[in-house]
């Protein structure tokens, strides 16, 4: 037991200060040695999940060794066995699952102590130094050993005063993902109304002079839950923070993929078998349009807030309108509603759009669908820096209904995806959406399509190309928005090329031939929307795409 760094942990929660955290999955102790070497304040040591031994735990735990890092164990259950041995091998506390009355907590405590205060017996292992130092370590245990529940579920919410009235626990943790559960939304971080619930039962904790703990599930989400008043905070699990790691590289080479449960890398969808001609009733009634930037219609549609339209009625598109929003420091646009779905898509900036009262916090790459007739609101939170967004409606006409009523706040976690109810709207959240391959070197996030809200008009999303990275010659059975949002693109529509950056957009009418490649030495990526329900495409010979081979000459 590493008394002075117990101390030292109790001394920055006392001052409020927070501290950070590894939940450690994996076998190897590197990941621990990694930890301690970083500074971080305490690992917990995971024996209820996954497939740690006793062997391992115990070198997990000699990592710790001379460190200010406090090691804790959580164990399988409320045992006395198991508790008796995580203490007696070394570890600084154990974290107790599923703790759902006072009766639980305080079995845990007497099973964490030695007589008289509780239960545990004396065991001649590294905790006493092999009974080299039964008097040193007895005479210091029951003071500094910490017992740390979990509070995992709606049953242990409720009874958090009887809880909070045990001797000897100072930290109460929370498992929101099983909470979740137990509140009927199985496989959710944290289902609806949940998220409120916890606060309300860590501000009861804190209110009691106690502390409470979480694991953050992203940066964002950490500096949150700092400011929600949690001050044991776990910068993620070993595994997690790997995969996101890995991911984030994989994603700038056009790479990711999500997993599935066969341990096997989303399967890419099979190459389709290219059409020789496109079919005579695809024959477009109109050609592509290149639009820079600067060369739009614009719109002051509020004060502060100009949108730039680059695909819409002016240049003769159908069913689809597309642009870019840019709003001044502060600049917001009031709460209005459409007849029609609206994208929102943040490219530069900080801002929050709050829908019937739901308040979002929006990174860059993040995107916002709001169905027909959802009021909703806009604004740029930087006082010096414009917010610069990426807006697409399936008309042709867009218009607007401002909206005088009141809703009622409600601030959203910084990784909600909405309600996920039916006519509300779905927030896409880029560092977590789910990828696939699409082509060659072209991984794609779908934002929007039929299948993912049903009944809605246009679908789209987000694809990043490598170097080298395109997709197939093809035709779309309507028309299409591409907006280039990182590097160069080159667009080759039929035979004609087009160099394109800077959030410039191609309009792709109906049946035109076209394909986008990264000819560039860094990535390239795009915000794509189609005017029509469903992300299809009509791939077509190579030839088609040809000045010799242009099916519409």
């Amino acid at each position: 037991m590493k008394t002075p760094a117990i101390r030292k942990l109790r001394q920055k929660l006392s001052a409020n200060q927070p501290v950070y955290g590894l939940w450690v999955t994996l076998e190897s102790p590197s990941v621990t040695e990694m930890a301690v070497a970083l500074g971080l304040d305490w690992v917990v040591i995971d024996a209820e999940h996954g497939h740690l031994d006793w062997k391992e735990i115990v070198e997990h735990l000699r990592a710790t060794v001379r460190s200010d890092c406090v090691a804790l164990v959580r164990v399988a259950e409320c045992n006395v066995g198991l508790i008796k041995r995580a203490l007696d091998i070394g570890a600084d506390g154990v974290v107790i699952p599923w703790v759902e009355s006072s009766e639980q907590l305080r079995e845990a405590v007497a099973f964490a102590h030695y007589p008289p205060d509780g239960v545990r017996g004396i065991g001649a292992e590294r905790a006493t130094c092999w009974g080299q130092c039964f008097v040193e370590h007895t005479a210091e245990a029951n003071e500094n050993v910490l017992v740390v529940p979990i509070i995992e579920s709606v049953k242990g919410g409720r009874n958090i005063r009887d809880l909070l009235r045990v001797d000897g626990v100072e930290i109460f943790f929370f498992g929101p993902a099983d909470y979740s559960s137990s509140a009927g939304h199985r496989g959710q971080w944290e289902g609806p109304g949940v998220a409120e619930e916890i606060l309300r039962i860590k501000d009861t904790i804190v209110g009691a002079g106690k502390f409470a703990g979480v694991v953050g599930t992203s940066d964002a989400n950490l500096a949150q839950r700092r400011a929600q008043g949690f001050t044991m905070l776990g910068v993620g699990l070993d595994g997690g923070l790997l995969l996101r790691a890995l991911r984030g590289t994989l994603q700038s080479i056009g790479r990711d993929r999500k997993i599935n449960p066969m341990f096997q890398p989303e399967s890419a969808p099979p190459p389709a078998v290219p059409m020789q001609r496109p079919p005579a009733e695809f024959r477009p009634d109109r050609p592509e349009v290149m639009n820079d930037v600067g060369s739009g219609k614009f719109i002051e549609i509020d004060r502060g807030v100009v949108f730039e339209a680059l695909v819409g009625a002016h240049n003769n598109a159908k069913n689809l309108s597309t642009g870019i929003a840019r709003f001044s420091p502060n600049a917001q646009l009031a709460y209005h509603r459409h007849t029609f779905t609206e994208s929102v898509t943040l490219l530069e900036g900080a801002a929050i759009i709050e829908i019937e009262g739901r308040r979002y916090s929006l990174s860059p790459l993040d995107n916002v669908v709001i169905p027909p007739g959802v009021a909703h609101f806009v604004k740029n939170v930087s006082p010096s820096r414009e917010a610069v967004f990426h807006i697409a409606m399936p008309t042709s006409a867009p218009s607007r209904e401002l909206i005088e009523k009141y809703f009622p706040r409600k601030t959203m976690p910084d990784d909600s995806t909405g309600p996920g109810k039916p006519g509300q709207e779905r927030v896409n959240r880029f560092k977590t959406a789910n990828r696939f391959e699409a082509g060659a070197g072209a991984t794609f996030i779908d934002f929007f399509n039929d299948n993912l809200m049903p009944g809605i008009e246009m679908s789209g999303g987000y694809g990043l190309f490598a170097p080298g990275g395109r997709l197939p010659a093809h035709i779309h059975d309507f028309d299409e928005s591409i907006c280039i949002v990182e590097g160069r693109a080159t667009c080759v529509v039929e035979g004609r090329r087009y160099e394109m950056g800077d959030y410039s957009t191609a309009l792709q009418p109906r049946g035109r031939v076209h394909y986008f490649i990264n000819n560039s030495n860094g990535p390239m990526a795009m915000i794509w929307v189609y005017a029509g329900p469903k992300p299809e495409r009509l791939v077509v010979d190579e030839r088609n795409a040809t000045p010799e081979g242009n099916p519409w000459r």
